[in-house]
Formats: C-alpha cells, sequence, structure tokens
C-alpha cells in the first residue's frame, strides 16, 4: 500500500512539474544513478555499475534531445552531454573510477548551477505601471 502511494505522489508530481522542475529532476537522477554507479564500483559489482550507469546515460541522452536549439547556449549544452555521455562509455568499459567521478562532478556542477537559476527566477516578479 505505501509503495502505491509513494508511486502516485511521484507521478502526479512529475504530471505537475513546470519545465525547469522537470529537467531538475532528471539532473537528480542522473546524480543518484552517477553515484550508486560509484558505490556499485567501489564494491567491484560490476553488473550495478552497468546498470547505473545505462540509466544515467539515458537521462543525459534525454537532456540531449530535449534542448531547444533556437537558443544558441543549446550547442553548449549539446557538447557538455556528448562529453558527460562519452566519460560514462570509457567508465564503463574500463571500469575506471577517475572517469564516472569526472561525469558525477560534471552532472553535479551542472544541477547545482541549475537550482541556482531557478531559485533566482521564482524572486518577487515586479509589475510596473506605465
Amino acid at each position: 500500500m505505501a509503495y502505491n502511494i509513494a508511486r502516485t505522489y511521484g507521478k502526479n508530481k512529475v504530471n505537475t512539474a513546470s519545465p525547469a522542475e522537470l529537467t531538475l529532476m532528471l539532473y537528480d537522477g542522473a546524480v543518484k544513478f552517477c553515484n550508486k554507479a560509484v558505490i556499485a564500483l567501489e564494491k567491484k559489482d560490476y553488473e550495478g555499475v552497468n546498470y547505473n550507469i545505462q540509466r544515467t546515460r539515458n537521462i543525459v541522452v534525454e537532456l540531449k534531445t530535449t534542448l531547444n536549439h533556437k537558443y544558441p547556449v543549446a550547442d553548449d549544452f549539446e557538447k557538455l552531454y556528448d562529453y558527460i555521455f562519452m566519460l560514462l562509455v570509457d567508465a564503463n568499459m574500463k571500469k575506471d573510477m577517475e572517469l564516472l567521478e569526472r561525469a558525477l562532478e560534471e552532472l553535479r556542477s551542472i544541477r547545482d548551477i541549475w537550482k541556482q537559476i531557478m531559485a533566482q527566477t521564482k524572486g518577487p516578479q515586479v509589475v510596473l505601471d506605465t
């Protein structure tokens, strides 16, 4: 029963989220699964490493495919997502902790910047009388 309640809450959270909040959820998910991959690699659980890296990669692909290229910054994000994707591929193939941690660091950095941007844009709205 508790599982069904949590699942319903999760669905409602996604269905009612703004595009910015959905993006944050994706970043949070990527960080979470990359963290799990790091833990699995520490334990030499290679199946867990692969599973969690695949989930992280899927999120990075989703972030990349949803970029709006009418804004010039989208090209920069695309390059960054490609870089993270390649770090994840190489980390998975080589079971390389340094590459995996570099990918995690990039994901955390992007997520933290996104949170700051969201906080700044949620500030009080000023209405000017003209």
